[in-house]
């Protein structure tokens, strides 16, 4: 028997899930809000922060890419199950500082921590990219996820000043304040089925010759 949660699709039965953008988004909303904080140092230590890592930035994200696979969502999967990845990793780093587990001098090197910055702007780079083919909001983010990790691994590999932590720390709050309305926004026009708080529509010659292709197969 089959239920109001599924419907048959070429022979198979598949699950039918909301929409996970808006949890996804928060989780990245939320954390980035509590981790800039403290790089523009309006706060100190980074204790408080790992609780919120792991399960705001890394479990909300990772649950959310979990879903959009069930939805067909190859793009909206990896983008939030890499950055749900990316914050267990920080908060797990964070949590081995503060419990003194490693420490300067006893086989930690931040520059590690500095070509995983480095991995995930290339990373975000590209994700960057295939943002153009959802909507505006989301391509500011990628944007702003971008300075995030070249203001990162630039300081922490020790390849420019001061500046560039800067960067890094208005970039994350950047991130999170558009995170914040790109929840939202898709929160309430998934929920009123319409526009309540514009996203902008998808842009770009790879988003246009896509379209152009599918009309061509129709």
């Amino acid at each position: 028997m089959s239920n109001d949660n599924q419907v048959k699709v070429s022979g198979h039965v598949q699950e039918l899930v909301g929409n996970p953008s808006p949890l996804g988004l928060l989780g990245l909303a939320m954390v980035t809000l509590i981790a800039s904080s403290q790089k523009l140092e309006i706060t100190s230590g980074v204790a408080y922060i790992v609780p919120w890592a792991i399960f705001l930035g890394a479990a909300a994200q990772f649950v959310a890419g979990w879903l959009d696979y069930k939805h067909n969502n190859t793009f909206g999967a990896t983008a939030f199950c890499g950055y749900g990845l990316f914050w267990f990793a920080v908060g797990s780093t964070w949590y081995m500082q503060t419990t003194g587990i490693i420490s300067k001098g006893a086989g930690f090197d931040a520059h590690q921590l500095g070509y995983a910055f480095l991995g995930y702007f290339i990373f975000t780079m590209f994700m960057t990219i295939g943002s153009m083919g959802t909507n505006k909001v989301l391509f500011i983010i990628f944007v702003l996820i971008d300075m995030l990790f070249l203001g990162l691994f630039m300081n922490t590999l020790d390849w420019g000043g001061e500046s560039w932590h800067k960067l890094a720390a208005y970039s994350e709050l950047g991130i999170s304040l558009m995170s914040f309305y790109g929840s939202a926004a898709t929160l309430l026009n998934t929920h009123y089925g319409f526009t309540v708080l514009p996203i902008g529509t998808p842009f770009g010659s790879l988003h246009h010759k896509a379209m152009e292709l599918k009309a061509s197969l129709n």
